[in-house]
């Protein structure tokens, strides 16, 4: 139980004897003001104690490694949870906006041979308050480092979200409601559960999708996307049908682009097939290095050769640019193997 496990009836069980205002006071204090409850000054000072001694208004999510880069416009923050396992977001700023890479799982059981996160292998679903947190602790630092609000959300970090569906929906639908966040500015990522894209599909709330898909052809995915075998590309492009019939949301393709392995003029042929099919957009990811991946990414002209040759077959495709690379925390890059345990540190990276 950790503060952000409260709702607002709970939170005004804790205020027995307390005029009925305060539990709204203190809902506004977090979630509109970004303020802890021992951090509201407009509470009478007796009371501001009496909350930060009780458990229930504790944080559930410690810091323990602060990282920067890229002239300090990307942080990558290493949390420890209750338990002790260990998660990371990675917040960047941009001239028009602040996104937060988010995790819904502490590791991933996916196992894409070229993730860290799926190399390190899956410890457990993390909890709505333990995804709500990350996104308070995010516009928080969005607010006092880069003096942005937090605007955009993508559930890339740690983790298969679809896999952690319903703590991922609560976690978005009190983020949209009490952040304030659009919806229409959350993109949830998944490497193709098909059931999570058919359930996302029938969400009221206006959520974008982005599918890891990195190869065009079940052969070549399922060696490097292992779940296709149990949900093969046949599946995926008819559960993003139904996506895009019932949600008129958009979908995205993302493709780490690794040297002759999915890079030629045939992969992207076979991928502007798809992507056709349901009116996506592509993101081309050059790919990052990771532990125990040997193969490197491809070469920069074959970046462009490839998105090249995508919009010549009317695709609308675009080469992401890498952010957090000095830090490890660029797509595919998590996993949470601080070099010293124990107390907090913060490094600061300008390559």
């Amino acid at each position: 139980m950790s503060l952000f496990d409260l709702d607002r009836t709970k939170v005004a069980e804790h205020l027995a004897g307390e005029p009925k205002f305060r539990s709204s006071q203190i809902w506004r204090g977090i979630y509109q003001n970004l303020t802890l409850p021992q951090e509201q000054t407009n509470l009478p000072k007796a009371l501001r104690e009496d909350l930060s001694s009780k458990a229930e208004f504790q944080l559930g999510l410690t810091q323990r490694e602060v990282l920067f880069a890229d002239e300090k416009k990307t942080i990558k923050t290493l949390y420890e949870l209750q338990d002790a396992k260990e998660i990371e977001s990675v917040l960047m700023s941009y001239s028009d906006r602040a996104t937060l890479c988010v995790s819904s799982q502490a590791g991933c059981a996916m196992g894409c041979v070229f993730c860290a996160t799926g190399q390190a292998g899956f410890f457990r679903h993390l909890s709505t308050a333990e995804i709500v947190e990350q996104v308070f602790h995010g516009a928080r630092t969005s607010r006092d480092v880069f003096n942005q609000r937090l605007s955009n959300l993508v559930f890339m970090g740690m983790g298969e979200p679809m896999a952690n569906y319903e703590n991922v929906i609560g976690a978005i639908q009190l983020i949209v409601f009490e952040f304030g966040i659009s919806a229409r500015h959350v993109t949830v990522s998944t490497v193709g559960i098909t059931p999570g894209i058919r359930k996302l599909a029938t969400q009221a709330l206006p959520i974008s999708l982005a599918v890891s898909l990195h190869a065009a052809n079940d052969e070549k995915r399922t060696r490097l996307v292992p779940i296709n075998a149990r949900y093969p590309i046949g599946d995926l492009m008819e559960s993003l049908e139904f996506f895009r019939e019932n949600s008129n949301r958009r979908i995205s393709f993302e493709w780490a682009m690794m040297a002759d392995i999915n890079d030629s003029n045939e992969d992207a042929d076979e991928l502007a097939e798809l992507a056709r099919r349901v009116g996506a957009h592509v993101n081309l990811i050059p790919l990052n290095p990771t532990p125990m991946w040997p193969y490197p990414g491809s070469q920069h002209q074959r970046v462009v050769d490839f998105k090249d040759r995508l919009v010549e077959l009317g695709i609308n495709a675009t080469i992401r640019r890498n952010r957090g690379n000095q830090i490890a925390a660029a797509c595919g890059q998590l996993i949470t193997q601080r070099k010293e345990k124990g107390p907090s540190r913060i490094r600061i990276s300008n390559a």
